[in-house]
């Protein structure tokens, strides 16, 4: 069986790809906590994982969103 905080980064993922989370969403990590039922610091693990692979970002003093594709990123700059 996959570690917790693993299954959590997996749904995100899901959520992600199917368009629940859009590009710029805001992930609250009390609510994730909450929502499926553990604590912080697993929440913390999920999302390390889910910024090592790019699919979300972490803005200082703003909170963690949902990175742009990159098509949008490009056309940011």
């Amino acid at each position: 069986m996959r570690p917790k905080w693993q299954q959590i980064a997996d749904e995100i993922t899901r959520r992600i790809e199917r368009g629940e989370y859009p590009e710029r969403f805001q992930l609250s990590e009390v609510r994730l906590a909450s929502e499926f039922g553990v604590n912080r610091d697993t929440v913390r693990k999920a999302t390390k994982a889910l910024r090592d692979s790019g699919l979300i970002t972490n803005v200082p003093n703003m909170g963690t969103f949902v990175r742009p594709s990159a098509d949008d990123r490009q056309a940011d700059e």
